[in-house]
């Protein structure tokens, strides 16, 4: 298993992994994260065009997806019930999603993320429990709340 950065001809894989990721979390409750179409393949067109969209795969079978990108992040400017616990350079993880065909592919991820920067920071909904579960179980720290581009929050980790 190894990841590069995604290209356009990944596109209706990275959307297959984005609708299995948004029925997992279906399954298991989170009904308000990933709704209206999000991620959009203009977004998904977008990362790629910014070389921040990273694709994990292995005999040229897509897995997971995700976006990383450097510097500040505009919604993390301001954190409620909470806060960050420095100030150090950071990489955000977003959108990351898998097909659940392979497991124990996060670690994969954030070791490559922790090799390009060593402070990650990343989101989630509150009802995404999987994601928490999974956020702690590798070292990420809750910070506190923090609102995404439409206004609603979304709780905070930091490693």
């Amino acid at each position: 298993m190894h990841i590069r950065k995604a290209q356009p001809g990944d596109i209706p894989d990275i959307m297959r992994i984005y609708d299995a990721a948004r029925a997992s979390m279906r399954r298991s409750g989170n009904m308000n994260q990933w709704i209206n179409g999000y991620p959009s393949e203009e977004l998904v067109r977008q990362d790629i065009a910014e070389g921040v969209s990273y694709v994990c795969c292995e005999d040229d079978q897509l897995y997971c997806v995700f976006a990383f990108i450097l510097g500040d992040d505009p919604t993390y400017a301001v954190i409620e019930d909470g806060e960050w616990p420095n100030s150090k350079p950071y990489g955000t993880i977003h959108r990351i999603g898998s097909d659940g065909r392979k497991k124990g592919l996060f670690p994969l991820c954030l070791d490559f993320c922790r090799g390009i920067i060593g402070t990650v920071r990343i989101d989630t909904h509150a009802d995404n429990a999987p994601m928490h579960h999974i956020l702690k179980k590798h070292g990420f720290t809750r910070c506190g709340i923090i609102y995404v581009y439409d206004g609603s929050p979304r709780v905070a980790y930091c490693n």
